[in-house]
C-alpha cells in the first residue's frame, strides 16, 4: 500500500475531486484529515471511508474555512493531535469566484476568491511546513488548473489565483528542497463538479458564449474522470515521486506515471514550470540580447 503509515491532509474534501482523493489516499492506507465548510457532508464523506479502512487508520474531519488564519491553524492543530505527525498536504479548496468583466464584478467577490485559492493555500502550507521540516520529510500538493496556463476571460479571480499558486509552489520548493519536502501543483483536467455547474448556472452573459459553450460540451460529455487526478495526486504523495519537486503537472497530458524515470532531467531543468516566452521560443529573431 503505498500511503501506509502516512497521514495526509485534504482541504475541499467533502465533495468532487477532494472526496475522490481522499478515498484513493485511504485505500492505500493513510490517515486523513478532511477539511471543509460543509460539516454535514464531512460526516458522510467519512462514513464511507471508514467502511473500507483497516483498524489502524484514523478518518478525522474538522469544519473549517481556508482563508481564515486561526481556522486553518486549527486544523493543523488537530491533525498533529490526532495523528502526531504531518506526512502529506493536499490543497484542494477552491471557488471560481465572480464570472463577469473585472469592470462588472462585485469586488468583495473577486477578493474573496483570491482569499480562499490563494491565500488558503499559502497559509495551509505556513503552518504545516514546520512540522514537516522537523520530520525531513513531507509531501505537498497544490491544485490548479487551466486558469494558471491561459488567459480565462470573464473568471479573473480564478485565473490570477490559479497562476499565483503555481508560482508560489516554485517558490517553496526551492525553499524546502534541502529538507525532503516535495512540493508540486497539479491541473486535474476539466472536471464535471459544483464549479461547471456554477458556469452552466451563470450562462453565456456572464462567462461568454465560447467559455459557456465549451462547459456545455465537457458537461455532455462527462469531463475528465475524477479518477485521473486522484492518481496523481497518490503519485506525488507516495514515495514513488520522491525528489520530484517544484512543477505543474497536467493529470491528463502528462506521462507522470513515469516521471521517475526522468528526475534527475526534472530537477535541473525547467520542464513543467511557468516560465516568459521570447521570440526566439517561436522561431523568430527579434535582435535578443
Amino acid at each position: 500500500m503505498k500511503l501506509e503509515g502516512r497521514n495526509a491532509i485534504i482541504t475541499g474534501a467533502s465533495q468532487g475531486l477532494g472526496q475522490t482523493i481522499a478515498r484513493h489516499f485511504v485505500a492505500e492506507g493513510a490517515s486523513v484529515l478532511l477539511c471543509a465548510r460543509d460539516i454535514r457532508r464531512l460526516g458522510t464523506v467519512r462514513e464511507e471511508l471508514a467502511g473500507g479502512a483497516h483498524p489502524q487508520q484514523r478518518i478525522a474531519i474538522m469544519k473549517a474555512d481556508i482563508s481564515k488564519e486561526e481556522e486553518v491553524r486549527g486544523f493543523v492543530a488537530k491533525a498533529m493531535e490526532e495523528f502526531g505527525r504531518i506526512d502529506i498536504l493536499v490543497n484542494n479548496a477552491g471557488v471560481y469566484g465572480p464570472k463577469g468583466t473585472i469592470e462588472d464584478i462585485d469586488w468583495s467577490s473577486w477578493v474573496e476568491a483570491i482569499e480562499i485559492n490563494l491565500m488558503g493555500t499559502v497559509l495551509a502550507c505556513k503552518y504545516v511546513l514546520p512540522h514537516m521540516k522537523k520530520n525531513g520529510y513531507g509531501k505537498i500538493i497544490n491544485l490548479s488548473g487551466g486558469g494558471a496556463t491561459a488567459p480565462l476571460p470573464r473568471i479573473s479571480a480564478y485565473a490570477a489565483s490559479k497562476a499565483a499558486v503555481v508560482r508560489f509552489t516554485e517558490t517553496v520548493a526551492v525553499e524546502c528542497r534541502a529538507d525532503g519536502i516535495d512540493v508540486n501543483a497539479i491541473a486535474p483536467g476539466a472536471l464535471n463538479t459544483r464549479l461547471l455547474d456554477e458556469v452552466l448556472a451563470a450562462g453565456p452573459g456572464k462567462v461568454g458564449r465560447s467559455f459557456y459553450e465549451k462547459a456545455l460540451a465537457q458537461s455532455n460529455s462527462g469531463g475528465t474522470p475524477l479518477a485521473l487526478g486522484a492518481k496523481l495526486c497518490l503519485y506525488l504523495a507516495s514515495s514513488d515521486s520522491d525528489g520530484i519537486t517544484g512543477k505543474l503537472i497536467s493529470a491528463v497530458w502528462d506521462p507522470w506515471e513515469k516521471l521517475a524515470d526522468h528526475r534527475v532531467e526534472l530537477t535541473e531543468s525547467d520542464i513543467y514550470t511557468l516560465r516568459r516566452i521570447v521570440p526566439s521560443d517561436r522561431s523568430r529573431d527579434w535582435g535578443e540580447r
